[in-house]
Parts: structure tokens; C-alpha cells; sequence
């Protein structure tokens, strides 16, 4: 039986392949004929034919003898499925569905569509709160001694310097009730602060005060350099310098003094040219005790979170605040042997700037390309992501800098028939922090209690520059001492991104909004899907916060500068090295700088609605001390403690706590029990 089954297959193969043989041969054939002779053949008419072929033979199935039986299987999607349900059965269950319209899943695995299950909303984590703590402490001790004679000088005592520059310090906290601000890491603290900072700005803003009270600018006051300036209202828009509203400001940089010898060293010539010189030496003696350079510099950049449209369930609380003032002493005493630059004029001894800025302005988002559908309805939201933060949500950046430096120099100079040059100053401190805190951005933010939108700025100059230059007997006397052009500069900067009348009545569709997210309803409500806000949106994305938002940015400066320096010149020991000697001794040229700015984007649109109060603060006070003091230096007798360390960390006889410090550094006070360093603190020729 299997030969003859075998013998079948093969002369059926055998008879195919000559059918296909048969077939490509006729194709040739009739491919390589020629054409018809003449044109347009008379041809027969087709006659139909019927075949003459006719078989009775059964065509059947290759038929290999092989028994194959299916097994049964189950096939699990993810869960246990029901088979055997009737075709009836099925059909009533989906026309059940129909009706009910119950939505029909669109992704993952089949399942069995249980009726009585509801969707339900998905909500999503929200961003996290971000607190950064920064404190930047300088403390340098750079009283020298210089002694270019064989005699012998006796030192003197600067202690008086430290005790003038605290004295400062206690006239100038009128001018910055803010000062003592410290940092918190409880969200009641933080209230705390704005509840202190709201009661101080409108008991101001209700007594109508302009001054603090702390006495009339003398007569000849340039450049309005003694002032006692505040301003406190709802809001504060434009430029002031020195309690003055001002439309430009002068250049930092066409301000700065030339400092001589600490001036940074210029780009080295890197060509091979020889440098010669023809003239004989001649007799020079250069003398730098002050061009000290201290300053602060912060920057914040702040975009948290932002939205297009925000929803406050509770009060909505925005203060800005700035704090400047300033105090010095510039009382030299040159001798009269002496010719002082025109710089150490009583005009231009020490030049002094309160600058602050108050900026808002909108931000316009870029609106949807297609406002309305092909028919020309508008277009508006049909669906919305929820993203959800249980509890409160900070966004704290607290900075503080501080620059407490002592360059009280006492010199003994003289000529000695070359070029000399002395530099005793030129100190540079420099605090720089610069932050951008880069955030999410929503279309709708809905804070369920209260936001708290805090931005102040305390800045605090004092700079004690009482200098002496002193001629013995026999010395030259066309010496020139340089003991003004000071440079002190208080610039802040508060830019808030989000207009001021944004702020409207919350609609009862944002209730809504905010129930159907607790109870995870799906189902978006609809005056917020035909909120005007939102048109040429497809989708919503949303951010609710069950608490209240915090959103604090704190800068404090303080830069401190003792440059009290007594200048003797001495004769010299051979008359030929006093002749034709030039001298030039420069004791000021100091700069002390305190800069900041805040950048913070409230919002990205032109609404927020407001369900409880909103509270609106803003002030400014701006301060000037000029103290003329006479206080005359002594010899020192042995030598006294580091007096810089001692103003900032005055112990109390009985031994009071560390906590008592000028300062708060984190509670970490190890910087105030550092020692200074200093390579050049007593030096004897």
C-alpha cells in the first residue's frame, strides 16, 4: 500500500512538472512569432468551442496517514477567565454594558468587566520641598607694623577701632528691624516671620512715617549722603538711591577707586622685546595701607513651581522688604607738611550709595497655537493629569554673609635713595552665592490652605577709615597722601514676575475641582473645562496641594571694615636719598560692597484666584550715618587679644553662652574661634 501511494505522488509530480514544461514552451513560442503581413488583417470571427476533455476521476487530499488530536489549553490574561459562557449570555451582557455606559478600558491585559466597579481618578506625585541654609563668614586680622628706621617706635593700640565700629553697630539697627531674623525649620516659624514682618510694615504704612526719626541732614549734605528714608504701602514700584526716586543709577565700575599697588596685575606681555632703561635710578617710595576690596554678592534666581492660572483656598500672603544702611568715619588728620590729593577732599573723602529696585512685571506664556477646531468652536480641555502633595510644601533659600576685617597699619617710612614700595592693605574678601532653582510648571495649581510669598533683602556697610600722616623733624615735606576716595555700595534688587492685579474672586468650579481630586472623580467639572484661561488647551495639567505653600527667600549682608592706618615719615639718614624723592602714601581707596538681587516668578499668567484674604506688603528704608569721630590713637602697652574675635563674640563676664554671638552660623560657631592669618603682622627694617 505505501509503494503504490508513493508511486502516485511521484507521477503526479512527474505530470505537473511536464504541464509547466508544456506551458513555457507555447510562451516562447508565441513570443518569437512574427507579425501579420499586411496592415489591418481581416481576422475570423471566435467561434465558441466546448472541450472536448471530460474525466471521472476523484481528486482527494494528500492523505499522509498521520492522526493528529488537539489538546486542550487555558490561556490566563493576568487573572482567572471565565470559557463556556453561551453566545446568548454574551450577547445580553454587552447590550447590559451599552446602555449603562460603562468606558471600556483601552490598554492592558483583557479582563472581565465587573459593572459595579466605578473608574477612578489617577493621581500622581508632586515635587518636594527644597530648603537651602547658606552662611559665608570672612574674618581677617591685618593690623601690620612697619618700622623702616633703626629707632624705635612704640606700637599703638587699635582697639578703639573695634569699639567705634561696634558703637556703629547698635546706631544702625534702627535702620534694619530685620537683622535678627533667624533662620527656622518649622513651617510655624515661617509664619511667625511673616505675621512679624506684616505687623512692622503696617504699623509704618498706618503712621504715615517717611523717617525714623534719627535727626535732620546737615545743610551740606552731597549727594544726599546722610539720609533716613522709609517707605511702606501695598506695593513698591521703581528705582531709589540715598531716599531719593531716581531714574538711572551710576556704573559700579566708573565708581571704583584706583587701588595702586593691590590694582590685579594686568595681562603679562608674552613678547621677547628687552626692556631698557637710560635714566638713572631715581629715589621713590610708595606706600599702599588701605585699597581694601570686601564684598558680598548673592543672586536668586527662583521658579519653584509655576502655573499659568493658581487656586488658593486660603489667604495669599506676598511681602518684600528692603533694608539698607550704612556708617562710617572718615576723619583724617594729615599734617600740614603734606600735599593731599584732591581725591581727600571733605567732598570726596568717602563716596556712599543706597540703591534698591523694585521691579514686577507679567510674564506672557506662549498661547496655543490653534484657538478653535475645524467647525471654529473654541477648543478647551476634555481631560486633566493630578498630581498631588499631601501636606505643606516649602521653598525656603535663607542666605547670610558676613565680612568682618581689621587693617589697622601703623608705619614708621623713609626714604633710601631707590625705589621702594610698601603694600600693607589691598586685602580682598569676597562671599559669592548665586542660586537658580529650577521648578515644574503647571496649567493649574490649587493650594488647599494658604501661600506665603516672602522676599527681603537686609543690607549692613560700616567702615571706620580715620587715618594719620605724620612728619618728623627733618623730613620732606612734599610727600602726597591719598586718604579718601572710599567706596561704599548697597545695591538690592527685588524683580517679581506676576502682575499685582492678577488676583480675582475664586469660582465655585475650583471647589469643585478641588472635591472631585479628594474624592478622585474622574470626571473633570465643567466650568473649569470652559475656563477662558484654558482655551486652545487639549489637557490639563494640574497640581493640588493639600497644605499651605511657602515660598521664602532671605538675604542678609554685612561687611565691616577697620582701615585706621598712622603714617609716619621719618628723615632720611643721608641727605642724598631724601633729594628729588618722590613719596606717595595712599591710606584710603577702600571699596565695601554689598550686593543682591532676587528674581522670583510667581506666576506665568494673568490670574490667581484667592478664596480668603489677600495681604499685601511692601517697604523700604534707607539709611545713612556720618560720624566725625576724634578719638585720638594710644600706645599700645602688651599686646591685646585679637579685638575682632572679641566684638564678634562678646562673652559676658559671667561667661555667657556661645548662642549670645553677633551672629547665628548654623549653630555651628567654630568659624569665631579660628585664628587669623596674617604672614606680615609686626615687620622692623
Amino acid at each position: 500500500m505505501q509503494i503504490e501511494k508513493f508511486s502516485e505522488i511521484i507521477a503526479h509530480f512527474i505530470g505537473i512538472f511536464e504541464t509547466m514544461t508544456e506551458e513555457m514552451r507555447l510562451r516562447t513560442e508565441l513570443t518569437e512569432g512574427a507579425g501579420p503581413a499586411e496592415n489591418n488583417p481581416t481576422l475570423d470571427d471566435l467561434t465558441a468551442r466546448s472541450p472536448a476533455f471530460a474525466s471521472d476521476l476523484a481528486l482527494k487530499d494528500y492523505d499522509p496517514d498521520v492522526n493528529y488530536r488537539s489538546v486542550s489549553y487555558d490561556i490566563v490574561y493576568g487573572g482567572p477567565r471565565r470559557f463556556g459562557s453561551s453566545f446568548e449570555e454574551s450577547l445580553d451582557k454587552l447590550s447590559e454594558i451599552a446602555h449603562r455606559d460603562v468606558p471600556l478600558p483601552r490598554f492592558g491585559s483583557p479582563q472581565d468587566i465587573n459593572i459595579e466597579d466605578e473608574e477612578e481618578l489617577q493621581v500622581f506625585d508632586g515635587p518636594g520641598s527644597v530648603i537651602g541654609y547658606t552662611t559665608q563668614v570672612n574674618v581677617l586680622y591685618d593690623d601690620d607694623y612697619l618700622d623702616m628706621t633703626d629707632g624705635h617706635h612704640a606700637p599703638r593700640d587699635t582697639s578703639f577701632v573695634t569699639e567705634k565700629l561696634a558703637e556703629f553697630s547698635s546706631k544702625v539697627e534702627i535702620f534694619s528691624p530685620f537683622s535678627d531674623l533667624h533662620r527656622t525649620d518649622t513651617h510655624e516659624g515661617i509664619k511667625q516671620i511673616a505675621a512679624d514682618m506684616e505687623a512692622y510694615i503696617q504699623d509704618k504704612e498706618a503712621s504715615g512715617q517717611t523717617s525714623l526719626g534719627t535727626g535732620e541732614p546737615p545743610a551740606d549734605n552731597p549727594n544726599d549722603q546722610v539720609h533716613d528714608f522709609v517707605l511702606a504701602g501695598d506695593e513698591i514700584t521703581g528705582t531709589y538711591m540715598n531716599g531719593k526716586l531716581v531714574s538711572e543709577v551710576p556704573v559700579l565700575d566708573d565708581l571704583l577707586p584706583d587701588r595702586g599697588l593691590a590694582q590685579p596685575p594686568e595681562d603679562p606681555d608674552e613678547s621677547q622685546t628687552s626692556v631698557e632703561q637710560h635714566d638713572p635710578a631715581s629715589s621713590s617710595l610708595e606706600v599702599t595701607a588701605g585699597a581694601n576690596l570686601v564684598a558680598n554678592i548673592a543672586s536668586v534666581v527662583n521658579t519653584a513651581v509655576i502655573s499659568s492660572v493658581t487656586a488658593v483656598m486660603g489667604d495669599y500672603h506676598q511681602i518684600d522688604a528692603i533694608t539698607q544702611v550704612y556708617a562710617y568715619s572718615n576723619n583724617d588728620d594729615i599734617a600740614s607738611v603734606f600735599q593731599s590729593s584732591a581725591d581727600s577732599n571733605a567732598g570726596a573723602a568717602t563716596a556712599a550709595y543706597n540703591i534698591a529696585s523694585f521691579e514686577r512685571d507679567a510674564y506672557e506664556a506662549p498661547q496655543p497655537q490653534t484657538m478653535v477646531d475645524a467647525q471654529g468652536d473654541p477648543i478647551f480641555p476634555m481631560a486633566w493629569r493630578v498630581s498631588v502633595i499631601e501636606g505643606d510644601v516649602t521653598f525656603v533659600n535663607w542666605i547670610e554673609q558676613y565680612h568682618f576685617v581689621s587693617d589697622n597699619d601703623t608705619m614708621t617710612v623713609t626714604t633710601s635713595g631707590s625705589q621702594a614700595t610698601v603694600l600693607t592693605g589691598g586685602n580682598t574678601t569676597l562671599n559669592f552665592s548665586s542660586f537658580f532653582e529650577m521648578g515644574l510648571q503647571y496649567d493649574l495649581i490649587i493650594v488647599g490652605g494658604s501661600v506665603y510669598d516672602i522676599n527681603s533683602i537686609t543690607q549692613i556697610s560700616l567702615l571706620y577709615d580715620n587715618d594719620w600722616a605724620r612728619a618728623e623733624d627733618g623730613a620732606e615735606g612734599d610727600a602726597t597722601v591719598q586718604s579718601g576716595d572710599n567706596l561704599i555700595w548697597n545695591f538690592a534688587a527685588i524683580h517679581n514676575v506676576g502682575a499685582n492685579d492678577r488676583f480675582e474672586t475664586m469660582p465655585d468650579y475650583m471647589h469643585q475641582a478641588e472635591e472631585g481630586i479628594q474624592d478622585r472623580d474622574p470626571t473633570m467639572p465643567q466650568g473649569l473645562s470652559t475656563d477662558v484661561n484654558f482655551q486652545g488647551y487639549l489637557g490639563l495639567n494640574v497640581l493640588y496641594i493639600t497644605g499651605n505653600l511657602f515660598d521664602m527667600t532671605i538675604i542678609k549682608q554685612v561687611a565691616v571694615l577697620g582701615d585706621s592706618d598712622d603714617v609716619t615719615q621719618a628723615a632720611a639718614e643721608l641727605l642724598e636719598n631724601a633729594q628729588d624723592a618722590v613719596v606717595t602714601i595712599d591710606t584710603g581707596s577702600n571699596t565695601v560692597a554689598n550686593i543682591a538681587e532676587i528674581v522670583d516668578y510667581d506666576s506665568f499668567g494673568n490670574t490667581t484666584y484667592v478664596a480668603g484674604q489677600l495681604y499685601s506688603d511692601a517697604i523700604l528704608i534707607q539709611g545713612g550715618i556720618i560720624e566725625h569721630d576724634t578719638t585720638q590713637p594710644e600706645t599700645a602697652g602688651e599686646r591685646l587679644a585679637n579685638e575682632v574675635i572679641a566684638f564678634l563674640d562678646d562673652d559676658s563676664p559671667q561667661g555667657a553662652d556661645n548662642g549670645d554671638a553677633v551672629i547665628n552660623s548654623g549653630q555651628d560657631p567654630s568659624w569665631s574661634s579660628a585664628h587669623p592669618s596674617d604672614v606680615m603682622q609686626a615687620v622692623v627694617a
